[in-house]
């Protein structure tokens, strides 16, 4: 049996997964910290009434019925953290950075509407400091292109290693 020479790494490659691992790691700790923000205000973790409190941000979005407010409220800050620690551990990555990017889009929708409307809401995004929609639609938008970066990257390296040499 023939000896299957190694294979060279090349020099792109490299590169793209040095950016891909930054890419992740960065919008992981984003997301860490938008939960943090969220479950620890006023000097105090809030584990037990975060939701009463970040309901009211969700809720001046004017979008849901009370009990999705409710719903979203309990749930999202854990799902920001859990998609965070995810990313910066690169399990199931495809999918984790699938789902960061639908959930980017779907802040950036809430957003949009909240600025189109002109509403004066605390979005909630990062805690009680997030108080203008427009401002954070772009920060959303940067993070939305790290993301779908992160996404096509972490699809095209799994489709690479699947690939036979």
């Amino acid at each position: 049996m023939a000896a299957v020479p190694p294979i060279a790494v090349s020099r792109p490659r490299r590169i793209t997964g040095v950016l891909l691992l930054i890419g992740r790691v960065a919008l992981g700790a984003i997301l860490i910290y938008a939960a943090y923000a969220k479950l620890h205000f006023n000097g105090a973790w809030h584990l037990r009434d975060y939701n009463f409190i970040f309901a009211f941000g969700i809720d001046s979005y004017q979008m849901l019925p009370s009990w999705a407010v409710q719903w979203l409220a309990r749930v999202l800050p854990w799902m920001e953290l859990a998609l965070g620690l995810l990313l910066i551990a690169g399990i199931a990555l495809r999918w984790v950075a699938s789902i960061t990017s639908a959930l980017l889009v779907v802040f950036m929708i809430a957003l949009a509407r909240a600025a189109i409307l002109g509403l004066a809401i605390n979005c909630g995004c990062f805690g009680e400091g997030s108080t203008n929609p427009a401002k954070e639609l772009i920060l959303d938008s940067a993070l939305l292109l790290v993301a779908l970066a992160v996404t096509v990257g972490a699809f095209s390296s799994h489709r690479a290693r699947r690939l036979p040499a």
